[in-house]
C-alpha cells in the first residue's frame, strides 16, 4: 500500500469509540506529521450520490459529522463538484465535502513512530511469536518461540488476533472477523484523474470501493469488502479485481484502470459489534486491549496511542520521560533538493549519485541509510517501504538484485540469506554458476 486515506469521521455511531478517535486522531495529524517528518496532505474527501433518491442518506452523513465535531463539510450539487473534479462521473446527484481528510503513506507513518519509540528506549524484538500467557505472582507470563518474557502490563494490539489473546483472559470474550480489502495501484502517469479522495455512499460493509491520489502521485483504487476466517488470507482475486473496476468507474468512468502496476491486499480487524475495543478487561486492568482496530484505524491511532498511553501513565503513575526526543528526521532523498545541493551532496556522498531503482529514482546512499538507521531495514520489502525501491512500474524487476548486494554487504550476510519480507522468504537458495562438479 503505498499511499492511504486519511479518511473523516461521517460514518461512525455519535459517541462511539471510532467517532471519538478518528475525530481526534485527525486533529492530531498534521503536527504528528510536522514532528516526524512523514508526508501527508489534506487534499479533501468526497462522498458521492449517484442516485436522487439516495439524497437524504448523504444529509444524514453531513447531520451526523456535525454532532461529532467535524470541521468544514459542506454539500454540493453535482455540477459544483465537477467543477472541482472534472472527472467526476455526470451521474453524479450531490457530494459530501469534507475539507480536512487527507492522505499519508501508511508505511512511513509506522516506521517513523517505530523508530521514535525506539530512541526513546523502547525494545522491540521481532520474530517472536507469541503462544501462551497467564498470570503467576503478579506477572504476565508470555511464552513465546523465542523464549519466555514477564511483564507487569500488557498490551494486546495483535491485529486480527486480537480476539485470541482478549479470549485467554477474559470470560467476556470477543470475536475479531478477517475482512479483506483488495486494492489495485494505478502508475504515476494516472495520477492526476482525482484531486481529491472519491468515495461512494456506505453500505453495511463500509464505505465502499474509494477512487483516490496517493501522497506519492500514483491513483489508489478500493478495497473491497470480503469476510474470510484464515486470519494470513492477502491472496488477491480475479473476482475481487472484477468488483473493483466495475465499482470505481460508476464514480470515476474515464479510470485508466489498464495501467495498473499491482494488486494487493490488506485485512481489516472487524469486531462483532464494529466498534473499538480500549481498556482493561473486566478480570484484570493490567491486560489492556486495543482490539476491533479496523477503519478509520489509520486515522485513529495517534489518539488510540494518546488514550492508551494517558490510562496507563495514570494506572502506574508514571512521570513524563525528561529527555524525550519528540522529532525525527526522514530519509535524504537527492531528488528533492536543487542541482546545487544535490551536487554538493554526491560530492561529500558518492552513494547519493548511484541511481539503483531508476523508477522512483532511489540512489544506493538512501537505501544505505535505510539499513542504519534505528530500526533499519533487513529485508527488500523493508527497504522497498523506507525508501520506495522497487514500487515503481517495473515493481522491482530491475533493482532487485542490486539491493540485495547492498543488504548483503551492509548486514554481513551471504546473499542466500537475504530476504523479500523476513522469516523463510528467501530469494536465492544456490549458486547455479561457479559451482564444483559433483
Amino acid at each position: 500500500m503505498l499511499g492511504h486515506i486519511q479518511s473523516e469521521f461521517r460514518y461512525y455511531s455519535c459517541g462511539s469509540m471510532m467517532a471519538k478517535m478518528n475525530v481526534r486522531g485527525n486533529e492530531m495529524m498534521d503536527d504528528l506529521c510536522r514532528d516526524l517528518d512523514i508526508p501527508f496532505r489534506r487534499n479533501g474527501s468526497f462522498v458521492v450520490c449517484l442516485d436522487e433518491n439516495e439524497k437524504a442518506g448523504i444529509q444524514a452523513l453531513y447531520d451526523r459529522g456535525v454532532k461529532n465535531g467535524v470541521p468544514d463539510m459542506e454539500i454540493l450539487s453535482g455540477d459544483e463538484a465537477r467543477k472541482l473534479e472534472p472527472n467526476l462521473t455526470p451521474d453524479a446527484v450531490c457530494v459530501l465535502y469534507a475539507k480536512t481528510a487527507g492522505i499519508i503513506c501508511p508505511f512511513k507513518l509506522n516506521i517513523a513512530m517505530a523508530e521514535n519509540a525506539n530512541v526513546n528506549g523502547v525494545d522491540f524484538r521481532f520474530n517472536t511469536r507469541v503462544e501462551t500467557l497467564k498470570k503467576e505472582d503478579g506477572f504476565w507470563k508470555l511464552r513465546t518461540n523465542n523464549g519466555e518474557y514477564k511483564a507487569r502490563y500488557v498490551v494486546n494490539a495483535a491485529g486480527v488476533y486480537a480476539d485470541v489473546f482478549h479470549n485467554m483472559v477474559s470470560k467476556k470474550k470477543i470475536h475479531i472477523t478477517p475482512r479483506k480489502g483488495e486494492y489495485n495501484l494505478l502508475d504515476r502517469n494516472a495520477g492526476g484523474i482525482v484531486e481529491r479522495t472519491i468515495f461512494q455512499q456506505p453500505t453495511k460493509y463500509g464505505k465502499g470501493v474509494l477512487v483516490a491520489p496517493t501522497i506519492h502521485g500514483n491513483v489508489i483504487v478500493g478495497p473491497t469488502a470480503t469476510d474470510i476466517e484464515n486470519k494470513e488470507g492477502v491472496n488477491t482475486t480475479q473476482e475481487g479485481i472484477d468488483e473493483l473496476t466495475q465499482k470505481a468507474t460508476r464514480c470515476v468512468p474515464n479510470l485508466p484502470m489498464r495501467q495498473v502496476i499491482t494488486a494487493f491486499a490488506g485485512l481489516r480487524a472487524h469486531e462483532d459489534h464494529h466498534e473499538f475495543v480500549l481498556g482493561p478487561v473486566e478480570e484484570d486492568e493490567t491486560f489492556i486491549d486495543c482490539a476491533g482496530i479496523e477503519s478509520p484505524g489509520l486515522t485513529s491511532s495517534p489518539a488510540i496511542g494518546e488514550y492508551i498511553g494517558n490510562m496507563m501513565r495514570d494506572m502506574m503513575h508514571l512521570q513524563n520521560k525528561e529527555n524525550w526526543i519528540a522529532t525525527r528526521k526522514d530519509i535524504l532523498k537527492p531528488s528533492e533538493l536543487s542541482i546545487e545541493e544535490r551536487n554538493e551532496l554526491i560530492k561529500k556522498e558518492p552513494a547519493y549519485g548511484q541511481i539503483i531503482c531508476r523508477c522512483e529514482s532511489v540512489t544506493e546512499g538512501e537505501i544505505i541509510d535505510a539499513i542504519r538507521r534505528p530500526l533499519g531495514a533487513r529485508s527488500l520489502d523493508g527497504v522497498k517501504r523506507r525508501t520506495r525501491a522497487g514500487m515503481g512500474r517495473c515493481q522491482a524487476g530491475f533493482c532487485s538484485p542490486k539491493v540485495m548486494e547492498i543488504l548483503s554487504r551492509e548486514l554481513g550476510l551471504p546473499l542466500d540469506e537475504i530476504t523479500k519480507s523476513g522469516g523463510e522468504s528467501k530469494i536465492v537458495f544456490e549458486r547455479t554458476k561457479g559451482l564444483e562438479d559433483k
